[in-house]
């Protein structure tokens, strides 16, 4: 296995994370106390910043409810033209973005260009596509002609967001944009590891045309800074654990505020039969070891068909031992560290567990500590039984475990066999056979002879999870309607929908039934 020790592009942690930047991108941010993020690169503190308490918080709904008011006043295309500019802004200075992307998750370089595709996609989706998703619509009315029936989308104020900490750019950013859009002012919780990037793409946004006062930014412990944002908000983006997401719900359930959420996963990926192979394997390697596997749609499991379990794994393994580790803020390492101790803890315990009740070892296995406090070897483990934790656990790591089937129904009764349902993926040449196997997967997103960026990159589709995986979608229509709030207006003209014109209740009622069936036969809808 490749390795990789040392920031060997030259520059440095303290190159990236200067004291004047850290000034200059919390600026606005209300807090008394002081906190401190560390790089997982290096474990060393790269920022002190301000800790928000809940009256801070307050504070900043505050703000943007004021601000509000006057945004969504602006027509769609002068809020949809903000995006675009900051689609420009994000491409040319890129380089920033993913230098803060790094220093804050400890992610190889292309991982982190990942998160500026991703954010670049959704820009232009909903720079372009916002003033068509929000026009006012015309349907038929209760009665053609009689009846004119408006449907309107409507901002629904001030959206509470909280962001974890693998994906603070895109996932910022991925609710952020359409909410703003839409009309609506955000405050955001980062997490307090990753503040830096969201800030930096804020300063970028007001510099495209965005109030500053429309989306605020706060920063601090989760069950006091988070609770008091999902305690305020009209609605709540939550994107993050299983058991947090259901407090999330709960709390905002209890004001009867809406919510959207993205949860945990166990996501499969299936190698049938007459599958390339050498594709497979290539992309097995990008589906399951991305930013060192801490991806909610990343594979923690595969399922190979038998006859080809052999070819396959030794592509596999091969190309997972030589990936190669290493903290530098240039392109060409292959996976960087994990984010902190709780994941290699995670990582180690279900890895260790599992090599202790028998399972094997076929890449990786092991932490590296001579690379940075928190790197961890790519790990492909065999012979994995359903005793062990990383069997079902969401490891959320860089470990797969490998299972072999035969038949068609099994492998999709295994694959659904998890209270998970996020992403799947699927490696066939029978691309037709692989979108019925699709349909017939618990998952939110499938994607055929790719691991995930098919689906998640095809931003006019919606983007979700089933089961424990979440509630609402991401991208499309959906994401965007989510922010608003629906309304019909009803114009009545001529008659009324009641006995007029000297009818009785009786000759009305036989009147409107008529009228429901020449409807039908007309095939109004």
């Amino acid at each position: 296995m490749g390795l990789t020790p040392g920031m060997k592009s030259g520059r440095t942690v303290t190159d990236v994370v200067t004291p004047d930047l850290v000034v200059h991108l919390t600026q606005g941010v209300e807090g008394g106390g002081r906190t401190v993020s560390r790089t997982p690169m290096t474990g060393e503190i790269i920022a002190e910043l301000p800790e928000s308490a809940p009256h801070d918080v307050e504070m900043a709904f505050s703000r943007a409810r004021e601000a509000q008011k006057k945004w969504a006043m602006l027509s769609v295309r002068r809020r949809a033209a903000v995006l675009l500019r900051f689609h420009d802004l994000l491409l040319d200075r890129q380089a920033e973005a993913m230098d803060l992307i790094q220093v804050e998750t400890g992610k190889a370089r292309l991982h982190a260009h990942e998160e500026v595709q991703g954010v670049a996609v959704v820009a232009r989706h909903y720079g372009r596509k916002a003033p068509a998703y929000l026009r006012p619509r015309r349907h038929l009315g209760a009665f053609p002609v009689l009846t004119k029936v408006t449907e309107w989308h409507h901002p629904r104020g001030v959206v509470g967001q909280i962001v974890p900490w693998n994906y603070p750019l895109e996932l910022a950013l991925g609710d952020a944009l359409p909410a703003l859009v839409a009309g609506n002012a955000v405050v955001t919780k980062p997490d307090t590891q990753s503040t830096l990037t969201p800030l930096w793409a804020r300063r970028q946004l007001i510099e495209a045309g965005l109030p500053a006062d429309v989306w605020q930014i706060v920063i601090g412990d989760g069950r006091s800074v988070g609770s008091a944002v999902v305690d305020q908000a009209d609605y709540v983006a939550f994107t993050g654990s299983v058991r947090t997401g259901r407090e999330v719900a709960t709390r905002a359930a209890g004001r009867l505020v809406g919510a959207s959420l993205e949860l945990g996963g166990k996501n499969a990926l299936l190698v049938l039969a007459d599958a390339d192979l050498d594709k497979a394997a290539e992309g097995a390697v990008r589906t399951c070891f991305s930013s060192a596997g801490q991806l909610c749609l990343s594979a923690e499991r595969i399922y190979v068909h038998s006859s080809v379990a052999a070819a396959f794994l030794e592509r596999f393994v091969r190309r997972t031992k030589a990936l190669t580790l290493g903290a530098s803020l240039s392109y060409g390492v292959g996976m960087g560290s994990l984010a902190g101790r709780r994941q290699l803890e995670t990582v180690s315990r279900h890895v260790e567990q599992a090599v202790a009740e028998g399972a094997a070892v076929l890449a990786g296995g092991r932490p590296r500590p001579d690379l940075g406090p928190f790197f961890y070897e790519p790990t492909v483990l065999d012979g994995v039984e359903p005793t062990m934790a990383v069997h079902a656990e969401e490891t959320f790591g860089p470990v797969v475990s490998v299972y072999r089937f035969t038949g068609e129904d099994e492998v999709i009764e295994r694959v659904n066999a998890t209270p998970y349902g996020l992403n799947s993926s699927v490696w066939t040449k029978d691309t037709r056979r692989g979108e019925r196997i699709a349909t017939r997967l618990q998952s939110g997103t499938v994607n055929i002879n790719e691991g995930y960026t098919s689906a998640h990159g095809s931003v006019r589709s919606p983007m979700g999870g089933m089961k424990e995986s979440g509630l609402g979608r991401r991208h499309g229509l959906e994401g965007i309607l989510c922010y608003t709030e629906s309304q019909t207006v009803a114009t009545q003209r001529i008659l009324p929908l009641a006995p007029s014109m000297g009818m009785d209740d009786q000759r009305y009622a036989a009147f409107i039934s008529l009228s429901l069936r020449v409807m039908k036969a007309l095939r109004l809808r």
